[in-house]
């Protein structure tokens, strides 16, 4: 029965991502402000926001479990569920900074795990001329489900007491449980879970052999295009000397805007520019732009800039790699979600590590530096992979003329 169902639309398929939207936005976006307001150094921030991304390029190792004994939209749900209480429990506990970034972890696994097991659900039951619509949608959702929190999260929180602003911010985590049951769920596969760790690893050798899956890796974990900034900025307000209210409008309204466009923006070009291309133009620009951030000065309007900037490079970045991830999915893939995690989880490594520098940057020399080692090592990144893409294209040219 679950097989003949009609499938809901892309769009309603991709708010399926909401929750890794408004837990980012919560975790990496309003939860830095209130540490900053209690003066905790933004190199701890940092530290702590980090460990809120490691699940994102670390969750793809749970892709086996994932693929058998529950079909994936009881994972999904599941996943949906311990990401809205993390969130919740995160918020509450907020000054409790010993365990925090325990929980930051938990929160972002939540949300990560939902994402491979509705990539891998969607993406083999979807048509693959939809692909690219879908990856998009899910981009769109996610960056969308940021921007609206951050503009009224820091708000609730100011005017309720904790645990109830905490509930009502994390309650939209929740949205996508109404999402999966109208939705066809392929049956899992029948293989004991050993057995799926031992094939994934025989699978996962045999897919990073293959030479263009290698270099879609190697575009992926190279700095070119994380924009990590995305996640650090929005603890760095006081040095634009802008207020709470505006961070959280500029995080709001702009980063939702931003993020749409960047993200929505990818269906009509990407129809006319190849992907790798598509993807590593906008690594360069973005680096650029981020360079440019050294000569602007350090007022609220150029904080808004800066965010708007970022997130619009991202998102057209992560959409991108979505859409190949699926791409790469074949029909009834029983092995969907591993596959899936493992590309997209390969974009969310270089975020992670860049969060890091980033921070560590900040520490030495403020805005100036940070700026200099983010902008720095996307547009070298961009440059050699370019030069890469160039090789391996002549490569295979002649490879065919011969």
């Amino acid at each position: 029965m679950d097989q003949i169902r009609k499938l809901p639309p892309a769009w309603l398929l991709g708010l399926s991502n909401l929750p890794l939207g408004v837990s980012g936005g919560l975790m990496l976006f309003t939860l830095p402000q209130l540490l900053a307001a209690r003066h905790v150094p933004e190199p701890r921030i940092a530290q702590l926001t980090t460990l809120f991304l490691v699940p994102s390029f670390l969750v793809f190792l749970l892709g086996p479990v994932v693929d058998v004994k529950f079909k994936r939209r009881t994972y999904a749900a599941g996943a949906v569920i311990l990401c809205a209480v993390a969130t919740y429990v995160a918020l509450v506990f907020s000054d409790r900074l010993e365990i925090l970034g325990v929980l930051l972890f938990f929160s972002s696994l939540g949300a990560t795990l939902n994402g491979i097991a509705t990539g891998g659900w969607f993406g083999s039951i979807m048509n693959k001329e939809d692909d690219a619509k879908l990856g998009a949608w899910l981009i769109a959702a996610n960056v969308g489900g940021f921007g609206v929190i951050t503009l009224v999260a820091i708000l609730v929180l100011r005017a309720l007491p904790m645990p109830i602003a905490a509930v009502v911010v994390s309650a939209p985590i929740l949205l996508p449980l109404f999402i999966y049951p109208i939705t066809p769920a392929p049956a899992p596969d029948d293989r004991l879970l050993h057995e799926s760790f031992g094939r994934f690893l025989g699978d996962l050798t045999a897919i990073v052999r293959q030479p263009r899956v290698l270099q879609l890796l190697l575009l992926f974990v190279v700095p070119a295009a994380s924009f990590a900034l995305t996640n650090t900025l929005g603890g760095l307000g006081r040095d634009y000397s802008a207020s709470e209210k505006f961070v959280a409008g500029v995080g709001g309204f702009g980063v939702t805007i931003a993020g749409l466009f960047g993200s929505l923006l990818i269906m009509p070009i990407g129809k006319r520019v190849e992907a790798r291309k598509f993807y590593l133009s906008v690594a360069a620009i973005g680096a650029v732009f981020t360079l440019s951030l050294i000569f602007m000065p350090h007022t609220p309007l150029f904080f808004g800039v800066a965010v708007v900037g970022q997130n619009v490079a991202q998102s057209a970045a992560l959409a991108l790699n979505y859409a190949i991830a699926l791409q790469s999915l074949g029909k009834d893939n029983p092995f969907a979600a591993t596959q899936f995690g493992l590309l997209t989880n390969a974009a969310a490594l270089p975020i992670t590590y860049m969060q890091w520098f980033d921070g560590q940057a900040y520490g030495k020399g403020g805005l100036t530096a940070m700026y200099l080692t983010d902008g720095l090592c996307g547009l070298v990144a961009a440059s050699v992979m370019t030069l890469l893409l160039w090789l391996w294209t002549r490569k295979r040219a002649s490879a065919i003329a011969e």
